[in-house]
Protein backbone atom coordinates (compact mmCIF):
# COMPACT_ATOMS: atom_id res chain seq x y z
CA UNK A 1 0.00 0.00 0.00
CA UNK A 2 1.35 3.40 -1.02
CA UNK A 3 2.16 5.74 2.02
CA UNK A 4 0.02 8.54 3.10
CA UNK A 5 2.52 11.39 3.29
CA UNK A 6 1.09 14.88 5.04
CA UNK A 7 1.37 18.19 3.07
CA UNK A 8 0.68 22.04 4.27
CA UNK A 9 -2.00 21.65 1.58
CA UNK A 10 -3.68 18.82 3.60
CA UNK A 11 -3.82 20.37 7.23
CA UNK A 12 -6.90 22.64 7.16
CA UNK A 13 -6.44 23.87 11.45
CA UNK A 14 -4.27 22.86 14.39
CA UNK A 15 -6.57 20.07 15.13
CA UNK A 16 -5.35 18.51 12.21
CA UNK A 17 -2.18 18.98 12.81
CA UNK A 18 -2.11 17.30 16.13
CA UNK A 19 -3.99 14.24 15.05
CA UNK A 20 -1.19 12.92 12.51
CA UNK A 21 0.90 10.54 13.42
CA UNK A 22 4.46 10.52 13.78
CA UNK A 23 6.84 8.66 11.49
CA UNK A 24 9.24 8.16 8.84
CA UNK A 25 7.52 11.71 6.96
CA UNK A 26 6.69 13.30 10.33
CA UNK A 27 8.45 14.40 12.97
CA UNK A 28 7.25 16.33 16.12
CA UNK A 29 9.49 19.06 18.22
CA UNK A 30 8.73 21.10 21.12
CA UNK A 31 11.70 23.37 20.75
CA UNK A 32 10.40 25.75 22.83
CA UNK A 33 13.00 28.52 22.73
CA UNK A 34 15.44 27.26 20.33
CA UNK A 35 16.38 24.25 17.91
CA UNK A 36 19.64 23.29 16.39
CA UNK A 37 20.03 24.15 12.42
CA UNK A 38 22.02 20.65 12.09
CA UNK A 39 19.72 18.96 13.42
CA UNK A 40 16.91 20.44 11.61
CA UNK A 41 19.23 19.41 8.73
CA UNK A 42 19.33 15.62 9.47
CA UNK A 43 15.96 15.52 9.93
CA UNK A 44 14.66 17.16 6.87
CA UNK A 45 17.33 14.88 4.82
CA UNK A 46 16.04 11.97 6.41
CA UNK A 47 12.46 12.51 5.71
CA UNK A 48 13.23 13.75 2.31
CA UNK A 49 14.77 10.21 1.36
CA UNK A 50 11.48 8.38 2.80
CA UNK A 51 9.17 10.39 0.60
CA UNK A 52 8.87 13.91 2.13
CA UNK A 53 6.62 15.37 4.50
CA UNK A 54 6.52 17.69 7.40
CA UNK A 55 8.53 18.45 10.14
CA UNK A 56 6.71 20.23 13.23
CA UNK A 57 8.18 22.84 15.97
CA UNK A 58 6.21 24.07 18.63
CA UNK A 59 4.19 20.37 19.81
CA UNK A 60 5.06 17.90 22.02
CA UNK A 61 6.33 14.90 20.29
CA UNK A 62 4.22 12.22 22.82
CA UNK A 63 0.87 11.60 22.45
CA UNK A 64 -1.89 13.32 23.58
CA UNK A 65 -0.05 16.13 22.03
CA UNK A 66 0.15 19.44 22.96
CA UNK A 67 0.73 22.77 21.82
CA UNK A 68 3.49 24.51 23.70
CA UNK A 69 5.08 26.97 21.21
CA UNK A 70 8.07 27.40 19.73
CA UNK A 71 10.50 30.39 19.39
CA UNK A 72 12.76 28.48 17.01
CA UNK A 73 13.72 29.94 14.01
CA UNK A 74 12.04 33.50 13.85
CA UNK A 75 13.25 33.89 10.42
CA UNK A 76 11.90 30.76 9.34
CA UNK A 77 12.33 32.03 5.56
CA UNK A 78 15.80 32.70 6.04
CA UNK A 79 16.24 28.90 7.20
CA UNK A 80 14.20 27.80 4.39
CA UNK A 81 16.36 29.16 2.13
CA UNK A 82 19.32 27.58 3.91
CA UNK A 83 17.07 24.25 3.91
CA UNK A 84 17.28 24.54 0.55
CA UNK A 85 20.98 25.45 0.01
CA UNK A 86 21.91 22.00 2.00
CA UNK A 87 20.03 19.58 0.53
CA UNK A 88 19.22 20.92 -2.85
CA UNK A 89 15.20 19.95 -2.83
CA UNK A 90 11.46 21.71 -2.37
CA UNK A 91 11.33 23.43 0.75
CA UNK A 92 8.16 24.91 2.28
CA UNK A 93 6.92 26.61 5.40
CA UNK A 94 4.34 27.70 7.39
CA UNK A 95 3.25 29.09 10.76
CA UNK A 96 0.69 28.54 13.02
CA UNK A 97 -0.71 30.65 15.77
CA UNK A 98 -2.66 28.58 18.31
CA UNK A 99 -4.18 30.69 21.97
CA UNK A 100 -0.94 32.60 20.85
CA UNK A 101 1.64 30.19 20.38
CA UNK A 102 3.71 30.02 17.66
CA UNK A 103 3.77 26.67 15.52
CA UNK A 104 6.52 26.12 12.56
CA UNK A 105 5.96 23.77 10.29
CA UNK A 106 8.64 22.82 7.67
CA UNK A 107 7.22 20.70 4.39
CA UNK A 108 9.94 18.66 3.14
CA UNK A 109 9.53 17.20 -0.85
CA UNK A 110 10.43 13.93 -1.67
CA UNK A 111 14.09 13.45 -2.75
CA UNK A 112 14.70 12.96 -6.88
CA UNK A 113 13.72 9.94 -8.46
CA UNK A 114 16.96 7.91 -8.05
CA UNK A 115 19.14 10.17 -5.95
CA UNK A 116 18.90 10.05 -1.85
CA UNK A 117 19.37 13.51 -0.75
CA UNK A 118 22.80 13.82 1.52
CA UNK A 119 23.20 16.62 4.58
CA UNK A 120 27.41 17.41 4.64
CA UNK A 121 28.07 14.35 2.27
CA UNK A 122 25.77 11.52 4.64
CA UNK A 123 22.05 10.11 3.25
CA UNK A 124 20.38 9.62 6.50
CA UNK A 125 17.56 7.95 7.40
CA UNK A 126 14.87 7.45 10.06
CA UNK A 127 15.43 4.07 12.47
CA UNK A 128 12.58 4.49 14.93
CA UNK A 129 13.27 7.40 16.91
CA UNK A 130 16.79 7.58 15.77
CA UNK A 131 18.80 8.83 12.55
CA UNK A 132 21.27 6.36 10.78
CA UNK A 133 23.41 6.45 7.68
CA UNK A 134 21.75 4.67 4.72
CA UNK A 135 23.30 1.10 3.92
CA UNK A 136 24.95 0.76 1.13
CA UNK A 137 22.12 -1.80 0.02
CA UNK A 138 19.57 0.95 -0.22
CA UNK A 139 21.45 3.36 -1.79
CA UNK A 140 22.47 0.49 -4.51
CA UNK A 141 18.62 0.12 -5.11
CA UNK A 142 18.00 4.09 -5.10
CA UNK A 143 20.20 4.93 -8.03
CA UNK A 144 18.83 1.86 -9.99
CA UNK A 145 15.40 3.74 -9.48
CA UNK A 146 16.36 5.50 -12.69
CA UNK A 147 18.22 2.56 -14.60
CA UNK A 148 21.11 2.48 -16.30
CA UNK A 149 23.37 5.52 -16.06
CA UNK A 150 24.36 5.91 -19.40
CA UNK A 151 26.84 8.63 -18.96
CA UNK A 152 28.63 6.45 -16.05
CA UNK A 153 29.76 4.23 -18.07
CA UNK A 154 33.62 3.03 -19.67
CA UNK A 155 34.11 4.27 -23.51
CA UNK A 156 36.57 1.50 -23.44
CA UNK A 157 38.45 2.95 -26.30
CA UNK A 158 38.67 6.46 -25.55
CA UNK A 159 41.99 7.83 -23.78
CA UNK A 160 42.39 10.99 -22.15
CA UNK A 161 44.38 12.34 -25.97
CA UNK A 162 40.55 12.09 -27.17
CA UNK A 163 39.46 15.30 -25.15
CA UNK A 164 39.78 18.80 -25.95
CA UNK A 165 42.29 20.41 -23.28
CA UNK A 166 40.84 23.91 -23.85
CA UNK A 167 37.43 22.99 -22.40
CA UNK A 168 38.62 20.72 -19.35
CA UNK A 169 40.12 24.33 -18.46
CA UNK A 170 37.00 26.08 -18.77
CA UNK A 171 36.14 23.66 -16.45
CA UNK A 172 38.17 23.93 -13.88
CA UNK A 173 37.91 27.68 -13.91
CA UNK A 174 34.39 27.67 -13.52
CA UNK A 175 35.01 24.59 -10.66
CA UNK A 176 37.41 26.67 -8.73
CA UNK A 177 34.93 29.70 -8.91
CA UNK A 178 31.97 27.87 -7.16
CA UNK A 179 34.25 26.65 -4.74
CA UNK A 180 37.12 28.74 -4.15
CA UNK A 181 39.33 26.18 -4.02
CA UNK A 182 42.28 27.41 -5.29
CA UNK A 183 44.09 24.05 -5.06
CA UNK A 184 42.64 22.50 -8.22
CA UNK A 185 45.09 24.82 -10.15
CA UNK A 186 47.68 22.26 -9.03
CA UNK A 187 46.18 19.43 -10.19
CA UNK A 188 47.09 17.92 -13.61
CA UNK A 189 44.31 17.15 -16.33
CA UNK A 190 44.75 13.02 -15.29
CA UNK A 191 44.24 13.53 -11.66
CA UNK A 192 41.13 16.85 -12.23
CA UNK A 193 39.33 14.01 -14.10
CA UNK A 194 39.65 11.57 -11.54
CA UNK A 195 38.22 13.88 -8.78
CA UNK A 196 35.43 14.88 -10.98
CA UNK A 197 34.89 11.12 -11.55
CA UNK A 198 34.64 10.94 -15.13
CA UNK A 199 38.09 8.80 -15.03
CA UNK A 200 37.62 6.27 -12.73
CA UNK A 201 39.94 2.93 -12.15
CA UNK A 202 38.59 0.75 -15.72
CA UNK A 203 39.01 3.97 -17.91
CA UNK A 204 37.28 7.29 -19.30
CA UNK A 205 33.70 7.27 -18.83
CA UNK A 206 30.98 8.66 -21.87
CA UNK A 207 30.42 12.08 -19.59
CA UNK A 208 34.12 13.20 -20.25
CA UNK A 209 33.38 12.40 -24.06
CA UNK A 210 30.33 14.22 -24.14
CA UNK A 211 31.36 17.00 -21.74
CA UNK A 212 34.87 17.07 -23.34
CA UNK A 213 35.35 15.55 -26.31
CA UNK A 214 36.90 16.40 -29.76
CA UNK A 215 34.93 16.40 -32.72
CA UNK A 216 36.94 13.57 -33.84
CA UNK A 217 36.90 11.44 -31.24
CA UNK A 218 33.18 12.08 -30.81
CA UNK A 219 32.53 11.11 -34.46
CA UNK A 220 34.16 7.61 -33.49
CA UNK A 221 33.09 6.90 -30.16
CA UNK A 222 29.41 8.77 -29.93
CA UNK A 223 28.41 10.67 -33.19
CA UNK A 224 24.59 11.41 -31.82
CA UNK A 225 26.52 14.13 -29.41
CA UNK A 226 25.86 16.76 -31.55
CA UNK A 227 24.14 19.90 -31.11
CA UNK A 228 22.59 21.52 -33.97
CA UNK A 229 21.46 25.36 -33.97
CA UNK A 230 19.03 26.68 -36.81
CA UNK A 231 17.77 30.53 -36.86
CA UNK A 232 14.50 30.97 -38.90
CA UNK A 233 12.96 33.73 -39.82
CA UNK A 234 9.51 32.27 -40.74
CA UNK A 235 7.66 29.26 -40.03
CA UNK A 236 8.34 28.73 -43.99
CA UNK A 237 9.94 24.89 -44.63
CA UNK A 238 13.18 25.14 -46.51
CA UNK A 239 17.01 26.47 -45.20
CA UNK A 240 17.42 28.16 -41.84
CA UNK A 241 19.05 31.60 -42.34
CA UNK A 242 21.68 30.22 -40.31
CA UNK A 243 22.68 27.03 -39.03
CA UNK A 244 25.34 25.59 -36.95
CA UNK A 245 26.17 22.08 -36.30
CA UNK A 246 28.18 21.22 -32.87
CA UNK A 247 29.90 17.78 -32.95
CA UNK A 248 32.24 18.87 -29.80
CA UNK A 249 32.56 18.89 -25.87
CA UNK A 250 29.63 20.79 -24.69
CA UNK A 251 31.85 22.51 -22.41
CA UNK A 252 33.21 23.92 -26.17
CA UNK A 253 30.33 25.29 -27.13
CA UNK A 254 28.26 26.11 -24.40
CA UNK A 255 28.78 29.56 -24.32
CA UNK A 256 28.54 29.93 -28.21
CA UNK A 257 25.39 28.98 -28.62
CA UNK A 258 23.98 31.73 -26.36
CA UNK A 259 26.17 34.16 -28.56
CA UNK A 260 24.10 33.00 -31.09
CA UNK A 261 20.93 33.13 -29.82
CA UNK A 262 21.96 36.92 -28.84
CA UNK A 263 22.53 38.04 -32.22
CA UNK A 264 19.02 38.41 -32.99
CA UNK A 265 17.89 39.01 -29.44
CA UNK A 266 15.37 42.24 -29.44
CA UNK A 267 14.71 44.25 -26.22
CA UNK A 268 10.92 44.83 -25.90
CA UNK A 269 10.39 48.60 -23.79
CA UNK A 270 8.02 49.68 -22.10
CA UNK A 271 7.71 52.41 -19.90
CA UNK A 272 4.63 53.40 -17.29
CA UNK A 273 5.47 56.50 -15.47
CA UNK A 274 8.04 55.98 -12.74
CA UNK A 275 8.31 52.68 -13.92
CA UNK A 276 10.89 51.56 -17.14
CA UNK A 277 11.27 48.01 -18.70
CA UNK A 278 13.81 46.52 -20.56
CA UNK A 279 13.28 43.09 -21.06
CA UNK A 280 15.21 40.74 -23.72
CA UNK A 281 13.20 38.42 -26.14
CA UNK A 282 15.15 35.68 -24.91
CA UNK A 283 16.79 35.43 -21.35
CA UNK A 284 19.83 34.19 -20.85
CA UNK A 285 19.57 32.45 -18.06
CA UNK A 286 15.98 30.54 -18.99
CA UNK A 287 17.64 29.96 -22.58
CA UNK A 288 21.26 28.57 -21.03
CA UNK A 289 18.77 26.33 -18.48
CA UNK A 290 16.80 25.19 -20.97
CA UNK A 291 20.18 23.89 -22.91
CA UNK A 292 21.40 22.13 -19.78
CA UNK A 293 18.14 20.37 -19.13
CA UNK A 294 18.36 19.11 -22.57
CA UNK A 295 22.05 17.91 -22.43
CA UNK A 296 21.77 16.32 -18.81
CA UNK A 297 18.33 14.89 -19.61
CA UNK A 298 18.59 13.74 -23.27
CA UNK A 299 19.00 9.86 -23.87
CA UNK A 300 22.16 8.99 -25.79
CA UNK A 301 21.73 6.00 -26.50
CA UNK A 302 19.44 7.18 -28.87
CA UNK A 303 20.29 8.55 -32.51
CA UNK A 304 19.23 12.06 -33.73
CA UNK A 305 20.76 15.38 -31.82
CA UNK A 306 19.37 18.17 -30.13
CA UNK A 307 18.00 20.96 -31.81
CA UNK A 308 17.96 24.40 -30.90
CA UNK A 309 15.63 26.44 -33.59
CA UNK A 310 15.25 30.15 -32.76
CA UNK A 311 12.49 31.92 -34.41
CA UNK A 312 11.85 36.08 -33.96
CA UNK A 313 9.75 35.03 -30.75
CA UNK A 314 10.34 31.88 -29.10
CA UNK A 315 12.80 29.15 -28.85
CA UNK A 316 12.62 25.61 -29.51
CA UNK A 317 14.32 23.42 -27.95
CA UNK A 318 14.09 19.46 -29.12
CA UNK A 319 16.19 16.81 -26.89
CA UNK A 320 16.06 13.30 -28.02
CA UNK A 321 14.21 10.60 -25.04
CA UNK A 322 10.90 11.41 -23.75
CA UNK A 323 10.62 12.70 -19.71
CA UNK A 324 13.39 10.47 -17.58
CA UNK A 325 11.93 8.17 -15.46
CA UNK A 326 8.75 9.00 -13.45
CA UNK A 327 8.75 12.66 -14.74
CA UNK A 328 5.66 13.87 -16.35
CA UNK A 329 4.26 17.24 -16.76
CA UNK A 330 2.09 17.28 -14.06
CA UNK A 331 5.12 16.48 -11.70
CA UNK A 332 8.08 18.13 -13.58
CA UNK A 333 8.54 21.14 -10.98
CA UNK A 334 8.14 18.63 -7.59
CA UNK A 335 10.21 15.61 -9.16
CA UNK A 336 13.93 15.24 -10.08
CA UNK A 337 15.31 12.70 -12.18
CA UNK A 338 18.63 12.76 -13.92
CA UNK A 339 18.78 10.61 -16.67
CA UNK A 340 22.53 11.15 -17.09
CA UNK A 341 23.87 11.41 -13.67
CA UNK A 342 27.26 11.93 -14.05
CA UNK A 343 26.44 14.33 -16.29
CA UNK A 344 24.66 15.87 -13.97
CA UNK A 345 27.05 15.90 -11.26
CA UNK A 346 29.31 17.46 -13.55
CA UNK A 347 27.35 20.70 -14.38
CA UNK A 348 26.33 20.87 -10.67
CA UNK A 349 29.91 20.78 -9.04
CA UNK A 350 31.01 23.28 -11.41
CA UNK A 351 28.14 25.61 -10.71
CA UNK A 352 26.48 25.41 -14.11
CA UNK A 353 23.65 24.37 -11.96
CA UNK A 354 23.30 25.92 -9.15
CA UNK A 355 20.64 23.67 -7.94
CA UNK A 356 20.28 20.03 -8.60
CA UNK A 357 16.91 19.65 -10.59
CA UNK A 358 15.87 23.20 -10.11
CA UNK A 359 16.60 24.46 -13.33
CA UNK A 360 13.01 23.94 -14.61
CA UNK A 361 11.39 25.89 -11.63
CA UNK A 362 13.43 28.78 -12.53
CA UNK A 363 12.67 28.56 -15.65
CA UNK A 364 8.99 28.75 -14.80
CA UNK A 365 9.99 31.62 -12.20
CA UNK A 366 12.11 33.75 -14.80
CA UNK A 367 8.82 33.56 -17.10
CA UNK A 368 6.00 34.74 -14.82
CA UNK A 369 8.63 37.52 -13.62
CA UNK A 370 8.95 38.95 -17.10
CA UNK A 371 5.15 38.34 -17.84
CA UNK A 372 6.09 35.67 -20.89
CA UNK A 373 4.19 32.87 -21.56
CA UNK A 374 4.90 29.90 -19.36
CA UNK A 375 7.14 26.72 -20.64
CA UNK A 376 5.29 24.86 -23.29
CA UNK A 377 5.61 21.81 -23.77
CA UNK A 378 3.58 20.70 -26.70
CA UNK A 379 5.34 17.93 -29.06
CA UNK A 380 6.32 15.70 -26.06
CA UNK A 381 6.22 11.99 -26.82
CA UNK A 382 8.00 8.89 -25.33
CA UNK A 383 11.08 9.62 -28.00
CA UNK A 384 11.36 13.57 -27.62
CA UNK A 385 10.74 16.29 -25.35
CA UNK A 386 10.06 19.66 -26.79
CA UNK A 387 10.10 22.80 -24.95
CA UNK A 388 8.81 26.21 -26.31
CA UNK A 389 10.13 29.17 -24.74
CA UNK A 390 8.07 32.39 -25.70
CA UNK A 391 9.71 35.43 -26.16
CA UNK A 392 6.95 38.02 -26.21
CA UNK A 393 5.71 39.99 -22.99
CA UNK A 394 2.18 39.41 -22.36
CA UNK A 395 1.17 42.16 -20.57
CA UNK A 396 3.06 45.15 -18.95
CA UNK A 397 1.04 45.66 -16.32
CA UNK A 398 2.05 41.84 -14.74
CA UNK A 399 6.05 43.98 -15.00
CA UNK A 400 4.34 46.96 -13.08
CA UNK A 401 2.97 44.19 -10.73
CA UNK A 402 6.25 42.22 -10.20
CA UNK A 403 7.82 45.51 -9.55
CA UNK A 404 5.02 46.55 -7.18
CA UNK A 405 5.96 43.30 -5.18
CA UNK A 406 9.58 44.13 -4.88
CA UNK A 407 12.58 42.06 -4.84
CA UNK A 408 12.28 41.58 -1.03
CA UNK A 409 9.44 39.87 -1.22
CA UNK A 410 9.99 38.21 -4.58
CA UNK A 411 13.17 36.75 -2.78
CA UNK A 412 11.04 34.60 -0.18
CA UNK A 413 8.67 33.08 -2.96
CA UNK A 414 8.68 29.67 -4.06
CA UNK A 415 7.72 28.22 -7.26
CA UNK A 416 4.55 27.88 -6.22
CA UNK A 417 4.19 31.51 -4.95
CA UNK A 418 4.65 32.55 -8.51
CA UNK A 419 2.28 30.01 -10.00
CA UNK A 420 -0.03 31.39 -7.78
CA UNK A 421 -0.12 34.83 -8.57
CA UNK A 422 0.28 34.23 -12.13
CA UNK A 423 -3.21 32.22 -11.97
CA UNK A 424 -4.67 35.28 -10.05
CA UNK A 425 -3.50 38.02 -12.52
CA UNK A 426 -4.86 36.21 -15.76
CA UNK A 427 -8.16 35.51 -13.74
CA UNK A 428 -7.33 31.77 -13.74
CA UNK A 429 -8.33 29.21 -10.69
CA UNK A 430 -5.63 28.39 -8.38
CA UNK A 431 -4.82 24.86 -9.08
CA UNK A 432 -5.44 22.29 -6.28
CA UNK A 433 -2.19 21.51 -5.57
CA UNK A 434 -1.15 25.54 -5.41
CA UNK A 435 -3.91 26.21 -2.67
CA UNK A 436 -1.86 25.71 0.23
CA UNK A 437 0.33 28.45 -0.72
CA UNK A 438 -2.23 30.80 -0.44
CA UNK A 439 -2.39 31.41 3.56
CA UNK A 440 1.21 32.53 3.08
CA UNK A 441 0.84 35.09 0.44
CA UNK A 442 -2.38 36.58 2.33
CA UNK A 443 0.05 37.23 5.32
CA UNK A 444 2.20 39.14 3.23
CA UNK A 445 -0.09 41.29 1.98
CA UNK A 446 0.46 39.93 -1.96
CA UNK A 447 -3.24 38.52 -2.09
CA UNK A 448 -6.69 39.03 -0.32
CA UNK A 449 -9.26 35.80 0.69
CA UNK A 450 -12.38 37.49 -0.27
CA UNK A 451 -14.77 34.38 0.15
CA UNK A 452 -14.06 30.47 0.61
CA UNK A 453 -11.44 29.19 -1.78
CA UNK A 454 -11.88 32.32 -3.62
CA UNK A 455 -8.71 34.45 -3.38
CA UNK A 456 -7.67 38.01 -5.57
CA UNK A 457 -4.65 39.59 -6.07
CA UNK A 458 -4.54 42.89 -3.30
CA UNK A 459 -6.35 46.03 -3.94
CA UNK A 460 -2.71 47.89 -4.26
CA UNK A 461 -1.83 45.70 -6.91
CA UNK A 462 -4.86 46.32 -9.12
CA UNK A 463 -4.27 50.08 -8.57
CA UNK A 464 -0.74 50.14 -9.58
CA UNK A 465 -1.87 48.52 -13.11
CA UNK A 466 -4.66 50.70 -13.31
CA UNK A 467 -6.86 47.42 -13.12
CA UNK A 468 -9.37 48.64 -10.06
CA UNK A 469 -12.64 47.93 -12.63
CA UNK A 470 -11.50 44.22 -13.07
CA UNK A 471 -10.99 43.62 -9.66
CA UNK A 472 -14.14 45.08 -8.70
CA UNK A 473 -15.74 42.26 -11.68
CA UNK A 474 -13.69 39.74 -10.25
CA UNK A 475 -14.79 40.43 -6.59
CA UNK A 476 -18.20 41.36 -7.41
CA UNK A 477 -20.66 43.62 -5.88
CA UNK A 478 -20.94 44.07 -1.82
CA UNK A 479 -23.29 42.58 -0.01
CA UNK A 480 -25.23 45.75 0.70
CA UNK A 481 -25.12 46.60 -3.25
CA UNK A 482 -26.62 43.13 -3.68
CA UNK A 483 -29.01 43.60 -1.73
CA UNK A 484 -30.45 46.55 -3.17
CA UNK A 485 -30.57 45.32 -6.72
CA UNK A 486 -32.87 42.54 -5.02
CA UNK A 487 -34.76 45.32 -3.83
CA UNK A 488 -35.06 47.06 -6.68
CA UNK A 489 -35.93 44.65 -8.72
CA UNK A 490 -39.14 43.30 -6.55
CA UNK A 491 -40.16 47.02 -6.02
CA UNK A 492 -40.15 47.15 -9.46
CA UNK A 493 -42.21 44.41 -10.19
CA UNK A 494 -45.18 45.70 -8.01
CA UNK A 495 -48.61 43.97 -7.38
CA UNK A 496 -47.24 41.10 -10.04
CA UNK A 497 -44.64 40.18 -7.72
CA UNK A 498 -41.50 38.20 -8.48
CA UNK A 499 -40.59 34.22 -8.79
CA UNK A 500 -37.68 33.04 -7.52
CA UNK A 501 -35.70 32.33 -10.41
CA UNK A 502 -36.05 35.94 -12.28
CA UNK A 503 -33.89 37.00 -8.96
CA UNK A 504 -31.46 34.61 -9.92
CA UNK A 505 -30.95 36.41 -13.52
CA UNK A 506 -30.31 39.42 -11.18
CA UNK A 507 -27.40 37.61 -9.60
CA UNK A 508 -26.37 34.95 -12.06
CA UNK A 509 -23.06 34.40 -10.12
CA UNK A 510 -24.57 33.79 -6.92
CA UNK A 511 -25.39 30.10 -5.48
CA UNK A 512 -29.27 29.31 -4.51
CA UNK A 513 -28.54 29.28 -1.25
CA UNK A 514 -26.38 33.00 -0.95
CA UNK A 515 -29.75 34.51 -2.81
CA UNK A 516 -32.56 33.25 -0.29
CA UNK A 517 -29.77 34.59 2.53
CA UNK A 518 -29.59 38.25 1.09
CA UNK A 519 -33.62 37.76 0.95
CA UNK A 520 -33.87 36.89 4.53
CA UNK A 521 -32.13 39.71 5.51
CA UNK A 522 -33.92 41.81 3.60
CA UNK A 523 -37.20 40.51 5.26
CA UNK A 524 -35.99 40.87 8.53
CA UNK A 525 -35.41 44.43 7.84
CA UNK A 526 -38.92 45.12 6.61
CA UNK A 527 -38.02 45.89 3.07
CA UNK A 528 -39.92 42.58 1.63
CA UNK A 529 -42.39 39.75 2.38
CA UNK A 530 -43.17 36.71 0.60
CA UNK A 531 -46.55 34.95 -0.77
CA UNK A 532 -46.14 30.71 -1.02
CA UNK A 533 -43.61 28.93 0.28
CA UNK A 534 -40.24 27.40 -0.83
CA UNK A 535 -38.99 28.23 -4.25
CA UNK A 536 -42.29 28.51 -5.45
CA UNK A 537 -43.12 31.55 -3.84
CA UNK A 538 -43.64 35.43 -5.06
CA UNK A 539 -41.42 38.27 -3.11
CA UNK A 540 -43.16 41.48 -3.17
CA UNK A 541 -41.72 45.26 -1.57
CA UNK A 542 -43.69 46.63 1.29
CA UNK A 543 -43.00 49.89 0.30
Amino acid sequence: MKKKHFTLTAIDDISDLLTVPEGENVEFKEARNAYKFDELVRYSCAIANSGGGIFVLGVSDRRPRKVVGSNAFSQPERTRNSLIEKLHIRIDFQLYNHKGKRILVFEIASRPFGLPVQADGIAWRRRGDSLVEMSQDILRKIYAETGHDFSGDICEEAAIADLDEASIEIFRKKWIEKTGNTRLKELSVEQLLRDSEVLVENGLTYAALILFGKHSSLGRFLPQTEIVFEYRSTEASGPAQQREEFRVGFFSCYNRLWELINLRNDRQHYQDGLFVFDVPTFNERIAREALLNAVSHRNYQLGGSIFIRQYQNRLVIDSPGGFPGDITLDNILDRQSPRNRRIAEMLSRCGLVERSGQGMNLIYELSIKEAKALPDFSGTDANLVRITLNGLVLDKNMLLLISRIGNDRLGSFSTEDFLVINSLFYEQKIPKNLEGRTKHLVDMGVIEHISRNKFVLARAFYEIAGKTGARTRYVGLDRDTNKELLYKHIKENGATGTPFGELQQVLPGHSRSQIQVLLRELKVNGKIHAAGKTLGARWYANS
